[in-house]
């Protein structure tokens, strides 16, 4: 229900969503029976292993993908490109436990991929409504929406609880969690998570359930966003991830200071200011990141690599709190040491993490966190592999003073990473035989063997990654910018005022509405951020892209330019020309069709090259006849071959898609049909020249045998390429009919 205008809240009427479905439109449409027909329409239709190139090979295209097109592009459902990412997130999912079809399902899976991503051009591309691509994108969907009571009553018995509507998602975060790369490295995926990110679209997903403090008062559509109706103390603009990507960079740089500041004035008794600082600041760090899991869930939040480090850094510091909360309770140095020692191991996660921010695009970042995860896995596999060594140099050495589990553990390890010759020099004191043998063969595999096969692993690993290098650089890209786009109410709020945030909202929302909530919400988001709205107000006012004052200097600057280069010819030599805007201008223009086709003539067109604006368009022939076609030949025997092949082609136009795609293969045995043609008028000619000769003779009358012979074939060829098109026509044409 619409509310007037008069009585709409004026934070509302700031921004009115464009022309989208209304929210009970976009209820109302079915998504579960949806989902299980993509399902049932893909097993039917995949059921053999193929790579991605062969899916989008042209047969496959026009046989199985064209028609599934057709079939769910009538639907007009928004929540198509969501149904097929659901499929194939549980292809991906059986596949991982029929170890015997996983080939096949993950066929299927791509082929759900690439459904999506064909659906999405057709159901946007059809459209005069561009916001109809940032819908079905963003918009949230419940996957029980649509089930029928006897399909809800089985998914009781599975879950075990009473679930009537499950957590909404949208189709980029199943795109995400599913590892859709290609998906999302589309141009127009790209371009909603562009305008996403740079703030040109605004559009808030509402708070799942495992958010912290949800404010879910005012839910809004998919908006474009206009700067001059909008407050300067505007809190929505603090979600935009390009906004939250720079002031995240500040939170660390501040986090990294006090990280310093925090160990360089130890005080083993009693914790100072700059400790008392950092713990609170380290506070409200954790609760961003918490806040971050819960809100898009944890399957999303380690696909970014960042996230990674930021919990290793948490990890340690609640380790080193520990450490430090049982050293002043018990006031132990040993304890309080160790607190500050773990600490500084954070420094090994801050720094690179903060410069990560400024390098963050390059490949070799990019395949840092493939090429650690196959390294870790490589060594823990090798780590198994030895513990039997381990365990056979410890049993030799029983009774020994000098070698402990300890010790071994610890002289292995330096072999692996390269000190060889301590393997030789106490070899014979584990076992004056065996102890020589097992060393070298240690050395030989640890050093040589091994080495070399993880630096095999670690550079295919980086030659994948190359090869897809733009994709993954679009998925993580993708990643930060969903994680910016939250509506738990703490994400609006800076480290450290994230905590006051939670102990002064997270009671009231037990005893207040949610107008009265979202009301205390924004004013402690003004209150607290104050400095960053006003900055954001003035840059986005001022000196971003497209803005008034720009473009007044712009053309000021223009016009000055203009009236001093005419005035001072010389000073084009030095600032160059304008042909580059004439050259550009050339192309902006309508240009008359005269001026097109003054240098094209009739015979200049080779089969199978039509023009594209009359291509595929189909041209009235002057006479037509009931089976057969009818071939009109010139008397003269001077008419020209390819002028009799293009009167035929001109009385059958192409037909199909694949007829015209394919047209050179039928201009082919078109001219060759008129070639044929030829060949018979010639034998006619000459067979009539030869009765009227009535020469006598055994010779006359097998010259006239072959020529029969020669004329018989040449029918019968003629016969059977008349068939054939006509069998190809028909076939086309019923084609296109289905």
């Amino acid at each position: 229900m619409m509310v007037p205008t008069s009585t709409m809240d004026p934070e509302v009427q700031l921004r009115l969503p464009l022309d989208v479905p209304a929210e009970q439109d976009l209820l109302n449409q079915p998504v579960f029976p949806l989902i299980h027909a993509i399902k049932k329409d893909v097993e039917e239709r995949i059921d053999a292993s193929l790579s991605w190139d062969q899916l989008n090979a042209v047969d496959v295209n026009y046989s199985i993908f064209r028609p599934l097109v057709f079939k769910y592009a009538k639907l007009r459902n928004y929540a198509i490109v969501y149904a097929c990412l659901v499929v194939r997130t549980h292809f991906i999912e059986s596949a991982s436990q029929d170890l015997a079809f996983a080939p096949l399902k993950l066929t299927r899976a791509d082929a759900c991929e690439l459904l999506a991503l064909k659906l999405l051009r057709r159901f946007t591309g059809n459209s005069d409504n561009p916001v109809d691509l940032f819908s079905v994108l963003t918009v949230s969907w419940d996957p029980l929406q649509g089930c029928p009571d006897s399909c809800m009553s089985d998914i009781r018995e599975i879950t075990g609880e009473d679930i009537r509507n499950a957590d909404r998602v949208s189709a980029l975060e199943i795109a995400i969690s599913s590892e859709a790369k290609r998906f999302i490295a589309s141009p127009l995926v790209q371009t909603c998570i562009t305008d996403i990110y740079n703030g040109r679209v605004v559009f808030s997903a509402p708070a799942t359930r495992g958010s912290i403090l949800a404010d879910n008062y005012k839910q809004r559509h998919v908006q474009v966003y206009d700067v001059h109706n909008t407050p300067w103390l505007d809190h929505y603009r603090l979600r935009v991830p390009r906004y939250r990507g720079i002031m995240e960079f500040v939170d660390f740089a501040i986090l990294l200071f006090l990280f310093v500041l925090c160990l360089h004035n130890k005080s083993f008794s009693t914790m100072n200011w700059s400790e008392i600082v950092f713990i609170i600041f380290a506070f409200g760090f954790l609760l961003d990141e918490l806040t971050a899991a819960l809100e898009h869930g944890w399957d999303i939040y380690i696909q970014n690599m960042w996230n990674g480090f930021d919990l290793a850094f948490a990890t340690i510091f609640i380790v080193y709190l520990g450490c430090r909360c049982r050293g002043l309770v018990k006031d132990d140095f040993w304890w309080n040491d160790l607190a500050y020692d773990i600490l500084a191991c954070g420094a090994c996660i801050l720094f690179p993490r903060l410069a990560f921010f400024a390098i963050k695009n390059n490949l070799i970042i990019l395949a840092l966190q493939g090429m650690i995860a196959e390294f870790f896995v490589f060594i823990m596999l090798a780590a198994v592999c030895f513990s039997g060594l381990l365990f056979t140099l410890w049993t030799l050495s029983r009774g020994s003073a000098t070698w402990n589990l300890r010790k071994i553990a610890w002289l292995m390890t330096q072999v692996w990473f390269g000190n060889t010759f301590l393997s030789f020099t106490v070899a014979e004191s584990f076992h004056p035989i065996f102890g020589p043998i097992l060393m070298v063969m240690f050395a030989a595999l640890s050093n040589t063997l091994l080495i070399t096969i993880m630096i095999s692993i670690l550079s295919n690993t980086f030659a994948r990654i190359n090869e897809h290098a733009s994709e993954e650089y679009l998925y993580q890209f993708a990643i930060s910018t969903i994680e910016g786009v939250k509506s738990d109410a703490l994400f609006s709020y800076q480290p450290p005022f994230n905590i006051l945030a939670l102990l002064f909202l997270y009671p009231l929302s037990t005893c207040l509405s949610p107008r009265q909530l979202h009301t205390a919400n924004v004013f402690l988001i003004r209150i607290t951020s104050f400095p960053q709205l006003i900055v954001i107000g003035v840059y986005e006012r001022c000196f971003a892209p497209g803005s008034r004052f720009i473009a007044t200097t712009k053309a000021a600057g223009s016009s000055m330019f203009d009236s001093v280069s005419r005035q001072f010819r010389l000073f084009e030599s030095f600032m160059g020309t304008s042909r580059d805007d004439v050259m550009g201008a050339i192309f902006e223009i309508d240009v008359p069709p005269s001026v097109t086709n003054a240098f094209s003539t009739e015979d200049d067109r080779e089969p199978g090259m039509e023009d594209s604006a009359e291509f595929g368009k189909a041209q009235e022939p002057d006479e037509t006849r009931q089976g057969r076609p009818e071939i009109v030949l010139s008397p003269t025997p001077r008419r020209s071959r390819s002028r009799t092949s293009r009167t035929y082609r001109e009385e059958q136009p192409p037909n199909s898609p694949l007829a015209r795609l394919f047209g050179t293969v039928r201009q082919r045995a078109i001219s060759a049909q008129g070639d044929a043609l030829g060949d018979i008028r010639k034998i006619g000619e000459a067979m009539e020249n030869l009765k009227e000769a009535a020469m006598p003779g055994d010779k006359l009358r097998q010259e006239i045998k072959e020529l029969s012979e020669r004329q018989a074939r040449i029918e019968t060829l003629l016969l059977t390429l008349t068939r054939g098109m006509r069998g190809e026509g028909n076939g086309s044409g019923s084609s296109a009919r289905g």
